[in-house]
């Protein structure tokens, strides 16, 4: 099988499975290996356990560039 035809035979599969597919060859070209992957890894978890229990308020990301943007106009 070529690549054309592996690309056309992922693009057929239900989206679940195309993401699953995505992911796999993402990390293959970067593989979190290194200790400071893993702790970005865990920290991540635990944003997105505290976001999802209420314990911290998301920021828009507009809100966030906008302060920036205040910071360098002075």
């Amino acid at each position: 099988m070529n690549t054309q035809e592996l690309i056309k035979k992922a693009v057929s599969l239900p989206v679940e499975e195309r993401t699953l597919v995505v992911d796999s060859l993402l990390r293959s070209l970067n593989q979190p290996e290194s200790e400071i992957d893993k702790k970005w890894a865990i920290a991540a978890k635990r944003r997105l356990s505290e976001l999802r229990s209420g314990a911290v308020e998301p920021i828009p990301g507009q809100d966030v560039f906008n302060k920036i943007w205040k910071r360098f106009e002075k």
